[in-house]
């Protein structure tokens, strides 16, 4: 995905991750966009550390931009959040036939996770996922509150 945005969008700094922390100054960045990631991390631990860098790199009053994925409710969802929840350990997190790992969300986890930041706008969505199913979703504006 990153090839492809690069390729779409040169301009823009777009990176891969790598190791726990990102490779940025503290305080450097006015926003910050997470696009379909957390549905990508599936412990609650290395959701919160990548939480805690995004607050270390944004500037204060920075901009947190997030979209991604809620808890379904259709047999389908239901069937394999009950199949992969003692694999692990977190109930949403499934695998999907190509192999990828995700997560879906309880909305009370997210508003936990964006706690740090005031609220700008929150709403819900329905996607179309990549395999054409439809999902629920959301999508956040927050505000860092650097007056912790």
């Amino acid at each position: 995905m990153i090839e492809r945005g690069k390729q779409q969008f040169p301009y823009l700094d777009l990176r891969v991750k790598e190791g726990p922390e990102i490779a940025l100054p503290d305080a450097s960045m006015d926003a910050v966009i997470l696009f379909a990631v957390l549905t990508c991390i599936r412990t609650n631990e290395e959701q919160k550390e990548l939480l805690a860098e995004i607050k270390r790199i944004l500037k204060p009053q920075g901009i947190l931009y997030v979209n991604d994925f809620l808890l379904n409710t259709d047999e389908r969802n239901l069937l394999r959040y009950d199949k992969y929840k003692d694999t692990y350990g977190v109930y949403g997190v499934f695998e999907l036939a190509e192999g990828a790992v995700c997560r879906h969300h309880e909305e009370a986890w997210i508003k936990q996770l964006l706690a740090d930041f005031s609220e700008l706008e929150y709403n819900h969505l329905t996607f179309t996922t990549m395999n054409g199913n439809q999902s629920k979703g959301f999508y956040f504006i927050g505000q860092l509150n650097h007056l912790q």
